[in-house]
Formats: structure tokens, C-alpha cells, sequence
């Protein structure tokens, strides 16, 4: 649809989700989108048709039924045109938002979980990692997870700081750090449970990667203030704060990876720190080029 298909034939009104008439073919706005709020010639046609052929089908209930036609029909056009656009809209984060990729791939990912035997090839299985099978998992456990709380917390926190850590790193910096995280995690989740039988449990969840990336944001930006269950307070003292708690719990019956927590966390720790140092370099260098 063009710029000009997008106007309003009544009053020039653009819409993003333009209304187009069935009867006239005319593009209309919201407010003059029913045949009778723009004097509809195609209606008027059809309506004189229908009583100069003597037809009884246009009388008053005809005409009502004319009326819902039309109202089925541009309701089933807005529908369309939303699912357009809401496609649009998930096409145009995900090119331009690491983060907002993931969290739809992380989506649609759980969706398929239904289907027999993917979770089981997606997860990881740090007994099987060892023997050197199922080397793939060590990506793809990121995508999976083992509920849909889970999932919304962890997708949660991605969807807030992710793309505060893309505005102060770059897209590239948020990847690479996301990955990493996510895969040291998952590595030194298996190495510590390998002498355990929860070398036999498989593992889910992007937690280790967003660990990660909440870590690397705290020392780029430890002024920003977050909620932890209803309490502002700096991200550094709540970071401080889940660390804490993961240490606490360490060795519990939780079925939580907290040492892929504090992997994640320490590989943010590391990555914020070159990132800050490099920023400080930059802008120390920037500010003697322009002197």
C-alpha cells in the first residue's frame, strides 16, 4: 500500500491501518469507514439495482444485512491489517534489536515445545556434554525453558535492561556478551555438577546469559535505579543482592543453576569492565581530538 492508499477519501486523513470500502473500492479513516458515514456511491448503485429489478431482497432487511455485510467486512480487513502490521512490527525489532530477537525466538521456541521430543533435543545434559555428544545444546538450552514463568521473568528482565545495554555498548558488544555468558554458564554448570548425579539433569534457560548482561549494565551504568519485588534501589546493590542469594542457595534441592548464575555474572563482571575502560579511553581520546 502506498502513501496515497493510506488517505482517508472523505477528510485526507492518513491511518496506518486504513479502512477500505467493499462496495465503492474507496480507502476510508475510522470515522467515515461505514458506507453511510461516506455517502457510499457503490451502495446507492446496488440498493437501485436491486429496486429497479423489483427485487424484494432490498427492503429494509435487506439493507440491514447490507449494513452488517459491510461491518463484517471491514472488521475482517482491520483484523488483517493488524496481524500485518503486528508482523511488521516483531520483523522490524528483531532486525534492529538484538535483544527484542531473542526474546521472540525464546517465544516462539516454548510454543514448540509442545511438539514430542524438542525440549529433549534442545536442553543440555551435562553427562552427555562430557562424552561429547549433543554439542549444540550448549546454544540451543538457551532457547528452551521449563515453564512459562520461567520464561516470562527471564524474557522480563532481557525486555528492560537488553536494550539499555545495546544504547551503551552497540548491538555487537550486547551478542557477544549475551553468548558468552550463556555459554561459560552452561560450561561451568556442567563441570561443577559432574560429580554429582545432577550431571543427569538436564538444564534450561537463557538465566546465565541475562546474569550476564545485567552484571555488564551494572558497572556501565550503576546509576540506574530497578525494582526488586517492589523496592527501588540501585542495579548494583540489587546485583549484589542476587548474587548473595545465589551463594546462599548454592548446593540446595532448588533445581535452580545457581552456579551458572554466578558464571554468568562473573563473565559480565569481566566483559563491563573492558567495556567501561574502553569507553573511558574513547571518550578521554575524543575530547584531546577536539581540544
Amino acid at each position: 500500500m502506498n502513501h496515497l492508499d493510506k488517505k482517508c477519501w472523505i477528510c485526507g486523513k492518513e491511518e496506518a491501518i486504513p479502512f477500505k470500502c467493499r462496495f465503492c473500492g474507496k480507502t476510508f479513516c475510522s470515522r467515515h469507514r461505514l458506507p453511510e458515514q461516506h455517502a457510499c456511491e457503490g451502495l446507492e448503485q446496488l440498493k437501485n439495482d436491486g429496486y429497479s429489478s423489483g427485487s424484494s431482497g432490498y427492503g429494509t432487511n435487506g439493507t440491514d444485512d447490507i449494513f452488517k455485510d459491510a461491518l463484517k467486512s471491514t472488521a475482517k480487513h482491520a483484523a488483517k491489517s493488524a496481524v500485518k502490521g503486528f508482523g511488521s512490527n516483531i520483523k522490524y525489532s528483531m532486525k534492529n534489536s538484538p535483544a527484542m530477537a531473542i526474546i521472540y525466538l525464546c517465544i516462539f521456541s516454548f510454543m514448540l515445545q509442545i511438539i514430542p521430543g524438542y525440549k529433549e533435543a534442545m536442553w543440555l545434559i551435562p553427562n552427555l556434554l562430557f562424552q561429547g555428544e549433543h554439542l549444540w545444546t550448549l546454544v540451543t538450552h538457551m532457547f528452551v525453558h521449563s515453564g512459562f514463568t520461567h520464561l516470562f521473568f527471564n524474557m522480563l528482565v532481557l525486555f528492560f535492561f537488553g536494550p539499555e545495554l545495546e544504547k551503551r555498548a552497540g548491538k555487537k558488544i550486547f551478542t557477544y556478551v549475551y553468548f558468552t555468558a550463556g555459554l561459560v554458564a552452561a560450561i561451568a554448570y556442567s563441570i561443577t555438577s559432574f560429580s554429582s548425579n545432577t550431571q543427569y539433569i538436564p538444564i534450561v534457560g537463557a538465566s546465565g546469559a541475562i546474569m550476564g548482561i545485567f552484571a555488564a549494565l551494572a558497572l556501565i551504568a550503576p546509576d540506574i535505579r530497578v525494582y526488586v519485588y517492589f523496592i527501588p534501589m540501585q542495579i548494583t546493590h540489587a546485583l549484589v543482592l542476587f548474587v548473595l542469594l545465589d551463594f546462599l542457595l548454592l548446593g540446595s534441592n532448588d533445581m535452580i543453576a545457581h552456579t551458572a548464575h554466578l558464571s554468568g555474572v562473573l563473565v559480565g563482571l569481566l566483559m563491563g569492565s573492558r567495556i567501561k575502560r574502553a569507553q573511558i579511553r574513547y571518550n578521554y581520546n575524543d575530547y584531546y581530538r577536539r581540544r
